[in-house]
């Protein structure tokens, strides 16, 4: 027996991400524009950075609250107030170590071993291994694809639905695919929650990045009422340029209180003190910055999309929200093979499409949210790639 084989199951089978080993195929070659992850080049503002190192100096290096210190948990209800027009008080918000751990620990909550977790696919790939990870099965509703734009069949979702389902995972605006529920689509996925009992896991974190006259993408806030089983799942990382803070959130009924708290108490114990400072001051002076993020993206989204649209050999439309232009270009049917070609022969990093799951196998994704002129650079490489092939 091996050292492996002593190892449990599930955590063998966790698989290698997709994404993260293009990462290292080629991370810190010369001239690289990585646009495989979804971050952008931005790195945290000064007025958060001296936040959080203020508190440092100061001391804070103690444990603290586990649901977050009351300071940010207020920011967080402030936060809501102001963008998605609900009053939530403080007793609904958990600070969790990651927008991962925020899915994690509610997947946790939501599922026991045997248990189902829908989900609609092409998505991020860790929530179907949060799940797996869990001892609960992930089950797959997939988006279709059409002319270019992502749809969702409500009949397939309801359909999927079985008496092991716990709960649905609804990420919109979507990474990868920009898909973006309407209000209509919201109130409608909600009602066949409420017929069948079961939860609602939404992820967000890209309300913000909505590409209509609207400011921020329809929400499951919008449409529910006290006492729908709706859970949210939030991050830090993608509004203030936050990535390698690891701070996300939930937002839970506050019945769900001790069990969250528990769940914190037995994965980290909490997040430190001087970096949830950091956060107090993102949420309540942050609106400018995250304002300029949408900017950017919104013209390099622009920039990408109509540079490649106009090769005639890609197929996609420009994303509704989220962060990601998810291309299916002619004569690709192995998009992992193909990123590795990319980067050898542009030095333009994607993420391939294998690793988000089914449906998502001749696709290559790329994050727009960076300088315009690195994305005028990266279209113009992949444009000529493109052509070339």
């Amino acid at each position: 027996m091996t050292l492996l084989d002593s190892l449990s199951p599930r955590a063998l089978a966790a698989p290698e991400s997709g994404i993260v080993e293009i990462i290292n195929y080629a991370r810190g070659r010369d001239g690289l524009l990585p646009l495989w992850a979804g971050e952008g080049d931005l790195s945290t503002p000064d007025f958060i950075n001296r936040a959080a190192s203020e508190a440092l100096l100061a001391g804070e290096t103690f444990y603290t609250w586990q649901r977050g210190i009351p300071e940010l948990r207020q920011a967080l209800s402030r936060y809501y107030q102001r963008h998605f027009a609900v009053d939530l008080p403080v007793e609904h918000f958990y600070v969790t170590a990651s927008g991962m751990q925020a899915i994690a620990l509610a997947v946790q909550a939501l599922t026991s071993p045997g248990d189902e977790m829908i989900y609609l696919s092409p998505c991020w790939p860790n929530i179907v291994s949060a799940i797996d990870l869990a001892g609960a099965k992930s089950v797959c509703v997939p988006l279709s694809f059409t002319d270019g734009r992502w749809m969702l069949d409500l009949d397939r979702l309801e359909k999927a639905i079985t008496p092991k389902t716990r709960a649905l995972f609804i990420n919109t605006p979507s990474n990868p695919t920009g898909w973006t529920a309407t209000r209509e689509d919201l109130k409608a996925i909600l009602e066949i929650a409420r017929r069948h009992g079961v939860w609602i896991l939404a992820d967000e974190i890209y309300a913000l990045y909505h590409y209509a006259a609207e400011e921020r993408a329809p929400s499951f806030l919008d449409v529910m009422e006290e006492g729908d089983k709706v859970m949210f799942a939030n991050s830090f990382s993608k509004n203030w340029s936050m990535t390698g803070w690891r701070v996300g959130w939930i937002v839970a009924p506050p019945e769900l209180g001790q069990v969250l708290e528990n769940l914190i108490q037995y994965s980290t114990s909490g997040v430190a003190q001087f970096m949830q400072r950091g956060a107090v001051v993102a949420l309540d002076q942050g609106d400018d910055f995250v304002r300029e993020n949408i900017a950017r993206a919104t013209a390099s989204r622009d920039i990408l999309c109509d540079a490649l649209i106009a090769t005639n050999r890609v197929e996609t439309l420009k994303p509704e929200g989220a962060l990601y232009a998810f291309l299916k270009i002619d004569g690709i049917t192995d998009s992992r093979k193909a990123a590795l070609d990319i980067v050898d022969k542009t030095g333009v990093g994607l993420a391939p499409g294998t690793a988000f799951g089914e449906g998502g196998l001749p696709f290559l994704r790329a994050c727009f949210l960076r300088n315009p002129a690195q994305i005028v650079d990266a279209a113009e490489r992949l444009s000529r790639y493109v052509k070339s092939l």
